[in-house]
């Protein structure tokens, strides 16, 4: 199986990679740049970009799947949908497709409304397809290291209600299982975690994996829209804050029917938030 990864590089594409030369794929990477990517022996660094025509018209001809995965950004459906027109016709048998947890329950957020379209796409492009629907990464919480151990805050406002946070390893998984094994063409999966999780018990979380207080750090959407505007641009602040305000309305809370689903696609129970908090200050600890 030839298996190209978009986005591999990143959190979860990298996950697809491993997960897909564990199972004996051939695998290429589509980077920008193959001199700065760092990709395990044995992958393919192939040189392009999704608005690229000459890119499109190159990259699909060779290989059996594509994994799709489109970064959050003014572009998102543009990259997405001339990636599937140009799929349609080629060598390409089995498309996976990253969309996010729950994405028809709002439609009005930038990332989420743009997956909308693309899992009409996807479906409607004749190519046998799976797609896969993460909830919020537990990955994400990388991101907030020093301030964990700093300042003793978790700062992700997701809220009181709950979601169904998701190891970005089981992502990886799942991708690989679609692609290598029978009976997943036409399938959309949620891929979520075994619990629900709020801001205070994700805080309550790192408290026990750190052996120290971690206080949750509320629910002030201004105030965190105020500080991510210092790291990220003001259009992803906009959308991603809008998803919090969905997140401490609504929740994104997977069903038990869906996580046993997960749970017999993998062939084991989806990973659990304190086990990976546990993993992570062990490694930082070392």
């Amino acid at each position: 199986m030839r298996v190209l990864v978009t986005g591999g590089t990143g959190t979860v594409g990298s996950e697809v990679v491993k997960a897909l030369l564990a199972r004996g794929a051939e695998v290429r990477v589509l980077t920008r740049d193959p001199a700065k990517a760092r990709l395990p022996e044995g992958v393919t660094a192939v040189e392009g970009n999704l608005l690229d025509i000459p890119t499109l018209r190159r990259v699909f001809t060779d290989v059996d799947g594509v994994f799709l995965l489109n970064a959050v950004s003014p572009t998102e459906s543009q990259e997405a949908l001339l990636a599937v027109s140009a799929m349609r016709g080629s060598a390409v048998r089995h498309l996976v497709y990253l969309s996010v947890h729950q994405v028809d329950g709002a439609p009005w957020l930038p990332h989420f409304g743009a997956k909308v379209g693309i899992e009409a796409a996807v479906k409607a492009s004749g190519i046998a397809y799976t797609i896969l629907r993460p909830d919020n990464f537990f990955q994400n919480d990388v991101w907030y290291k020093d301030v964990l151990l700093q300042y003793g805050i978790y700062p992700q406002p997701l809220g009181d209600v709950g979601t169904s946070r998701v190891d970005v390893r089981d992502i990886g998984e799942a991708a690989a299982i679609a692609f290598t094994q029978s009976g997943h063409a036409g399938q959309t999966y949620d891929l979520v975690g075994p619990e629900v999780v709020t801001g205070a018990s994700t805080a309550a979380a790192w408290s026990e994996a750190l052996g120290r207080p971690i206080a949750y750090g509320g629910n002030d959407l201004d105030q965190w829209e105020q500080q991510a505007l210092t790291m990220m641009p003001d259009w992803m602040a906009f959308d991603i804050r809008h998803m919090y305000a969905h997140f401490q309305e609504k929740g994104l809370r997977a069903s038990p029917g869906a996580v046993a689903r997960l749970t017999t696609l993998l062939g084991h129970p989806p990973r659990a938030f304190g086990a990976f908090a546990a993993e992570c200050a062990a490694a930082w600890k070392a």
